[in-house]
């Protein structure tokens, strides 16, 4: 469909007004994303406005959080996560030589599955000196895989009878994007929720010593550059403020709905911003390798969580 731009800004704000509404889903959104882009709707500045929205409403979200509950999820999830990040990274180098994967593609879609999808695809590619096609492969690769995991997952869950706090750590260790982690999570529920998102960034934080790791490897080859996630920072004072001033509980409930309806804005955006052209772009071995992971780590990480129940 033909649009002008101003047509499309309407369009979307006409959308985006409709995310905050209660029948907008995160999967609904996602789906309706999905479908602009299909339809050749994308506003110019979808990329920037996905990743504002989704940083504030994580940092929103933090005020709705329970401090005491937080800090059990993190005692829990910090072991999981770890062994996680480690497999990922060794399985994916191996499975990007046997696929002869291009190798900084690989690792870039290694620590995408890793850690937190694109925010570590956006840390680890200037610390290699990634080129711009092979950071959009990479992104394109995750976020199909993350798109897929926010619909499936629930149902996944829901025929499994998953705990809300098994389904939390299994969507935090399993799904790449906390958009995705977070959509899923609250699809499933407020306890699923708020377990997920606090598991997730306790992950994502391993983007910090995997970019450090990879630019000592580096020796000088990459531009020594890494975009640390700040925004994960004001997540964790969020909590501690909701904790120590409980007078303001009201004004933080309203501070996490509009986090959690932001998340829907964010899922829209992630949606519609998916460019199918470049997926086919990206290469049937990127892709294979990006699957081959994504079902390891979570078939993998479903076993280890339900055995232990």
């Amino acid at each position: 469909m033909n649009f002008n731009s101003k047509q499309i800004s309407t369009i979307y704000g006409v959308m985006l007004f409709l995310c905050f509404m209660p029948f907008v889903t995160p999967p609904v959104a996602l789906a309706i994303g999905i479908l602009f882009s299909l339809l050749g709707i994308k506003h110019a500045r979808v990329a920037s406005y996905t990743s504002l929205s989704l940083q504030a409403s994580i940092v929103l979200m933090g005020f709705g959080m329970n401090l005491t509950q937080v800090i059990s999820a993190s005692k829990t999830g910090f072991v999981e996560t770890a062994i996680s990040v480690v497999f990922v990274i060794v399985a994916g180098l191996l499975l990007t030589r046997v696929l002869k994967v291009e190798s900084r593609t690989g690792l870039l879609i290694s620590a995408g599955t890793a850690i937190c999808g694109g925010s570590a695809i956006a840390a680890v590619a200037p610390v290699i000196n990634a080129k711009h096609s092979e950071i959009s492969f990479s992104l394109i690769v995750i976020f199909i895989l993350n798109a897929v995991a926010l619909m499936i997952f629930p149902a996944i869950g829901h025929h499994f009878n998953l705990s809300q706090q098994v389904f939390g750590n299994w969507a935090a260790i399993a799904i790449h994007d906390t958009s995705s982690v977070v959509g899923a999570g609250a699809t499933y529920g407020a306890e699923a929720l708020e377990v997920a998102t606090t598991v997730k960034l306790i992950r994502a934080l391993w983007i910090i010593p995997l970019s450090l790791l990879i630019a000592f490897a580096q020796k000088g080859k990459g531009t020594g550059k890494i975009k640390i996630p700040w925004f994960i920072g004001l997540f964790v004072i969020s909590i501690f403020i909701a904790h120590l001033f409980p007078a303001g509980a009201d004004t933080f409930a309203h501070f996490s709905w509009l986090g959690k309806r932001g998340m829907v804005v964010a899922l829209f955006l992630i949606g519609s911003g998916i460019s199918f052209s470049e997926a086919k772009k990206a290469g049937l071995r990127s892709f294979i390798l990006g699957i081959a992971l994504w079902l390891l780590i979570g078939v993998s990480s479903f076993v280890a969580l339900t055995i232990k129940i």
